[in-house]
């Protein structure tokens, strides 16, 4: 089996919002195998399409756990990665409900929603000949359609909360490390418990649950290239048994099982539909 994965240029306008548009899709099929989705401190919005059987338009949130699909081939993806503290904005709503779940966009937006779903059908059911400018356009101008009454107090939220996002992970430190949730909290003249309530909020994790997952994501990039030893002394875990720990809570596996392929039971894709 072959996974495809290709990005999307992004507009001018949707780049400081969503941070990638991908399209998955499984291009080859020689026998059974796992596709696994690791925890995401982003929300997404995801359009997924199961030629000859239905296509939804889901909000996906914040995943806490990983994910382990049959790698069937038919089914493909277009995911848009909200970038973090942006969610609550874009979906207008509190972000904590969506956590580890899989939300028809109808069931927050109403009429709009339903409406960009059907729109979205056109942009075919081949992943290799999306209409990219229609798809882009549609999700571009509905977007800005929700944006555009935004109450000044929660695009301050949500500016925040992003340089929040970029302090406890590093990329917006000069020295590129991550900060802790004091510091953070200091940097932007907030409180901590202040903080961590417009963080929750707005990205759907708290504060220190979104720093573990984008570090288990650091893990993952990494996995294989080094000692587990050096991997954990790298990305700042007390020691092996630390990372040892978060990753089993998280993969629901080992770091060894993981690298040998011994993975939990994989369900097929859309036992993760969302109830109509």
């Amino acid at each position: 089996m072959r996974i495809d994965e290709r990005r999307i240029p992004l507009s001018d306008a949707l780049r400081p919002w969503i941070s990638e548009i991908s399209v998955t899709t499984i291009a080859v099929h020689d026998g059974a195998r796992t596709i696994v989705e690791p925890p995401d401190h982003s929300a997404a919005l995801a359009l997924r399409v199961f030629p000859g059987e239905h296509t939804d338009l889901v909000v996906m949130g914040p995943r806490t756990r990983a994910l382990y699909h049959l790698g069937e081939p038919g089914p493909f993806c277009v995911s848009a990665r909200i970038r973090p503290g942006h969610a609550a904005s874009l979906l207008g709503r509190s972000v904590a409900g969506l956590r580890d779940r899989a939300v028809l966009l109808s069931e927050l937006w109403g009429t709009p929603g339903a409406q960009l779903a059907r729109e979205l059908t056109d942009v075919g059911s081949d992943p290799a000949g999306i209409d990219e400018r229609l798809l882009l356009g549609r999700v571009e101008q509905a977007f800005t359609s929700r944006l555009a009454g935004l109450p000044p107090r929660q695009q301050a939220r949500s500016d925040l909360t992003h340089r929040a996002s970029q302090l406890l992970t590093g990329r917006g430190t000069t020295h590129s490390e991550p900060e802790q949730v004091s510091a953070t909290a200091t940097r932007l003249h907030v409180s901590e418990r202040s903080l961590r309530e417009v963080f929750t909020s707005t990205v759907g994790l708290g504060p220190k649950q979104f720093a573990r997952i984008d570090r288990l994501r650091e893990v993952l990039a990494h996995a294989g290239e080094a000692p587990w030893t050096r991997v954990a002394t790298e990305l700042g875990y007390h020691d092996q048994s630390h990372l040892n720990a978060d990753f089993r809570t998280m993969m629901g596996v080992t770091p060894t099982a993981y690298l040998t392929g011994r993975l939990p039971t994989a369900l097929r894709c859309d036992t993760h539909r969302p109830a109509r």
